[in-house]
């Protein structure tokens, strides 16, 4: 053979290898697209108020969420890890419905966790239930958001409205005497199932009178108009049925105005720390009421305010962060048995038929997706914090209330 037909040889020969390597490459490359295109990416979105007038009170219950997820992720008990994904419906309704179309539109999201307000979470509920995504509702507590039609996919680890503010509303007025009232609440749909489950809280209670109510928009700060007409009207006390801010707002001007000797009321919403310290000494002995305990005093409590601390050592959990860890704990635990590819439809089901012994105790839904544990706790403002009434030196009398 010449040299130029070995030369020749040795070029095929090499050609060949080289196009068979490619192929090889091609082939394998190919195989692990397909290996990762198969891999389940599982997704947990929380939805609340990120932005707007109502964010500082979603940062302690996007937190939880957060923690636990982690947690979970730390934990390896899951053949995956879970994605947190977020989005901000800022406490509007239509922009809560865009984002519940969002959620449905990605294959990866197999769980939600939210709402801070009812009214966005309302307007939510009907995309999740017909898409069949489990929604687990850490905060909005309108008693109409749970209902046998929406089960498994709705459920809710908080009381309602009405649970969580009749016992403080039966003690003020008929155990502690207070009979003349004024109501400041928003005219959102929050603020009037407030009004409702005060109402519901002093029915039948013998002298009580409501004697004026204000239902104010979300976003007001001159609260002068209604404080001043405070002033005329012969009331011993202020239930506030608000968010924070405004409620903040309305307490700070009545000082202002010289209304100091009433009983100023409210609902769990105004139990962050960020409460206080925008209303300041104005809201010294306010009473509230508070869904759930403090974490500290349940069985799970220090293990949970431990890790929070360690991870947000600047942050506070908020009223709902205890809710939202567990809302959150609770899809974790009902995504553990189904496997490396669970769907949303098996979660759902998990989900309402979960008995889960979290922060809050045990949890279980009823025929409604609401939760059975219906634990609430009245609260007062003593020395620029929330404690216990019954730890409180109101209670005891050292300290006392506005007169009857």
């Amino acid at each position: 053979m010449t040299n130029f037909l070995k030369k020749r040889s040795i070029l095929i020969l090499a050609c060949v290898v080289v196009s068979l390597s490619l192929m090889s490459s091609f082939l394998l490359a190919g195989c692990s697209s397909k290996q990762s295109a198969s891999a389940k990416t599982v997704k947990v979105a929380f939805i609340g108020p990120l932005t707007g007038p109502d964010a500082s009170e979603v940062v302690g219950p996007k937190n939880c969420f957060d923690l636990a997820i982690s947690q979970a992720n730390a934990s390896g008990k899951l053949p995956y890890q879970i994605q947190s994904v977020y989005y901000d419906d800022a406490s509007n309704a239509g922009t809560a419905a865009n984002d519940a179309q969002k959620i449905v539109s990605d294959p990866d999201i197999i769980a939600v966790t939210g709402f801070f307000n009812s009214a966005p979470c309302a307007a939510a509920i009907p995309i999740f239930k017909n898409a069949g995504i489990p929604l687990v509702i850490w905060g909005a507590i309108s008693k109409d958001l749970t209902q046998a039609a929406n089960m498994p996919y709705i459920t809710r680890v908080v009381p309602t409205t009405f649970q969580e503010i009749q016992p403080m509303a039966t003690m003020v007025t008929q155990t502690m005497g207070y009979k003349k009232w004024a109501v400041i609440t928003s005219t959102s749909t929050y603020g009037q199932d407030t009004l409702a489950g005060f109402k519901a809280g002093i029915q039948g209670v013998p002298g009580v009178n409501i004697v004026s109510v204000d239902s104010i928009a979300d976003g007001t700060t001159d609260f002068r108009p209604v404080v001043t007409k405070l002033k005329s009207e012969d009331i011993d006390a202020v239930f506030f049925g608000d968010n924070l801010t405004e409620a903040a707002l309305a307490v700070r001007q009545m000082q202002e105005l010289g209304i100091t000797n009433v009983l100023l009321t409210g609902t769990s919403a105004l139990t962050d720390p960020a409460y206080i310290k925008a209303a300041g000494t104005a809201c010294e002995g306010m009473i509230v009421s508070q869904s759930g305990e403090d974490p500290t005093l349940l069985p799970n409590g220090q293990a949970f305010v431990a890790a929070y601390n360690a991870k947000y050592p600047q942050g506070s959990y908020g009223s709902y962060g205890e809710y939202a860890y567990d809302s959150t704990n609770i899809i974790i635990a009902a995504l553990d048995g189904l496997g490396a590819n669970p769907n949303p439809k098996d979660l759902a089901t998990k989900i309402a038929a979960i008995n889960y012994n979290g922060l809050l105790g045990t949890t279980t839904f009823d025929a409604n997706g609401q939760t059975t544990d219906k634990l609430t706790t009245i609260m007062v403002v003593q020395d620029g914090q929330f404690i216990s009434w019954d730890n409180s030196q109101y209670k005891t009398g050292v300290r006392k209330l506005p007169p009857v």
